[in-house]
């Protein structure tokens, strides 16, 4: 099973770096929402502001980290993201304590968060596939898979107690707090780590800000894998906000029901499946089971159209998140997996960074879509629009061996790259 493989001390070191980050993120969700409301007297639009400009304008600023951070040590960038998350986080509750908080400081933060994690995530990829050998990075991210839903499942509801108690300020705090004990994690890594060559010019140009896109979309698997994952990430997430005000608005649902509804079945059926997923991959072949599992993802979301009031309402809202989640918790792992098995060794930062401002940039514009479409029409019918569209998402999928076969390991894949 996944979880008794020895992976090595140093690995060790980075899971646990980002277990307490993912816990403090889960313990922190939603807090930035909570303090513009409560503490700022935010309207409704400028919450939505907030939620969606950090993503989109974070996005934007880290168009020129992938480049950045291709061509420099990884773990360092790792730290150096850490702690810049650590101390944009921090000023929230050092304004707040002396009455200088502004929704434009929160914007600012956002944005600074945001761009940092698309650079680590694109620092991370690369480091794992160093560290980790080829046939253990499926062990690898199915972990990390484990670790992320298990603290969505822990964090958002120990976080809303602690809001409830002591404040948002708290939850800000454990946020930073948590990126800076990653940071001292990953320096215990050890070991040394070569510097990247760098082919080509000697300095960044302006047309190698397009390289990571232009990998990808050149690439006969990483292309539809792309495309796939922006379209079912967009819609999935352009609908949870249509899910709360159907459910908080039209159906009565309180609050408490609704976050135990969507949390509680997302945080089970993510570990569930992040679990299976090596199980499954072992027996019927890592392919077959990303493209079923990517498949059965997309069949659920269409019945949150179909939510009612009350008790039955709830529990299909439950199972549907459960199944939904499940079949994510499976794919989730096989994807990053496949991901770093296809892209090749000095070209993972560009192309992971590529990846990830592409998925926050589809996520953005459907999430505005979708609004417009729900105050067009209602909720229930942009979510069952959502749910449709998605039915066909796996046609974009990639479909027989052929596209599979297209493997770059790149100039020197082995863990031996990362010297003790």
């Amino acid at each position: 099973m996944a979880g008794r493989r020895a992976l090595g001390r140093r690995f060790g070191w980075l899971w646990a770096s980002f277990a307490v980050s993912s816990y403090g993120t889960g313990l922190g969700f939603g807090a930035f929402p909570f303090m513009a409301i409560l503490v700022l007297h935010s309207g409704p639009t400028q919450v939505a502001v907030l939620a969606a400009s950090g993503r989109a304008v974070g996005a934007l600023v880290a168009v020129p980290l992938g480049p950045w951070v291709e061509f420099r040590r990884k773990r360092p960038v790792m730290i150096a993201m850490d702690l810049t998350r650590f101390a944009a986080l921090l000023t929230v509750p050092v304004a707040f304590a002396f009455g200088l908080l502004t929704f434009a400081q929160l914007l600012v933060v956002s944005v600074v968060v945001a761009a940092a994690n698309i650079a680590f995530n694109a620092a991370s990829g690369s480091y794992l596939k160093a560290l980790v050998p080829p046939e253990d990075l499926l062990v690898a991210n199915s972990r990390f898979e484990s670790t992320t839903w298990t603290s969505t499942m822990l964090g958002p509801p120990l976080g809303g107690a602690a809001i409830g108690l002591f404040g948002p300020v708290t939850t800000v705090m454990a946020d930073a707090a948590s990126y800076l004990l990653s940071a001292l994690g990953i320096r215990a890594i050890g070991g040394t780590e070569p510097r990247p060559e760098r082919s080509g010019a000697p300095r960044l140009r302006a047309g190698d800000l397009l390289d990571g896109w232009r990998y990808l979309l050149a690439h006969p698997t990483l292309r539809p894998l792309l495309l796939n994952a922006m379209v079912v990430n967009g819609l999935i997430m352009a609908a949870e906000p249509l899910l709360a005000v159907l459910m908080l608005g039209r159906l009565g649902f309180s609050p408490w029901q609704y976050a135990l509804a969507l949390a509680a079945s997302s945080g089970v059926g993510g570990f569930v499946g992040s679990r299976l997923a090596r199980p499954l991959a072992a027996r019927f072949g890592a392919h077959r089971v990303l493209r079923v599992s990517g498949v059965l993802r997309a069949c659920w979301p269409v019945g949150l159209a179909f939510v009612r009031p009350g008790v039955p309402g709830m529990l299909l809202v439950i199972a549907v998140q459960l199944g939904l989640v499940t079949c994510i918790g499976v794919f989730n792992p096989l994807l990053a997996t496949s991901r770093l098995e296809q892209t090749a060794a000095d070209r993972v930062a560009r192309t992971l960074t590529a990846w990830s401002i592409s998925t926050s940039a589809a996520i953005a514009a459907m999430t505005a879509a979708w609004g417009v479409l729900a105050a067009a029409t209602t909720p229930r019918t942009a979510i069952a629009i959502a749910g449709v569209l998605l039915l066909a998402s796996p046609l974009l999928l990639p479909r027989g061996e052929r596209q599979w076969a297209h493997q770059e390991q790149g100039k020197d894949p082995s863990p031996t790259s990362l010297t003790p």
